[in-house]
């Protein structure tokens, strides 16, 4: 049986308008901006998460290669462990106070701290 209406990452299962199609996404790889040119958001969160924090790094923009390795460099400094994916960073315990030092000491200027 044919699936011409795939599920979609929004949540989408089943529409009963034979014509409705999902909307492609776009699969270009997306260049990596420049340490100084990211906007990175440095926040403390415990959602979801059984009462444990996490720190959360939002709004990286570029390869997912260039943010598991960015989340690779900052895990290793805070010595915590941690995930990267749908472009933020996740790291255990609150680590806002060495996130933010070592992205300044690493060009990212434009980082700030949330939260």
């Amino acid at each position: 049986m044919s699936k011409k209406n795939k599920a979609d990452n929004r949540g989408f299962v089943f529409s009963t308008d034979p014509n409705f199609k999902f909307e492609e996404e776009d699969n270009e790889l997306k260049e990596t901006l420049l340490p100084a040119q990211q906007k990175l958001r440095v926040k403390l969160d415990a959602k979801h998460r059984a009462g444990k924090v996490v720190t959360l790094i939002e709004g990286f923009i570029g390869t997912e290669n260039d943010l598991q390795e960015l989340e690779k460099k900052l895990k290793n400094f805070c010595g915590t462990g941690g995930s990267a994916k749908d472009n933020e960073i996740i790291i255990q315990g609150d680590q806002r106070d060495k996130i933010l030092q070592w992205l300044l000491k690493n060009n990212y200027k434009n980082s700030k701290k949330a939260g």
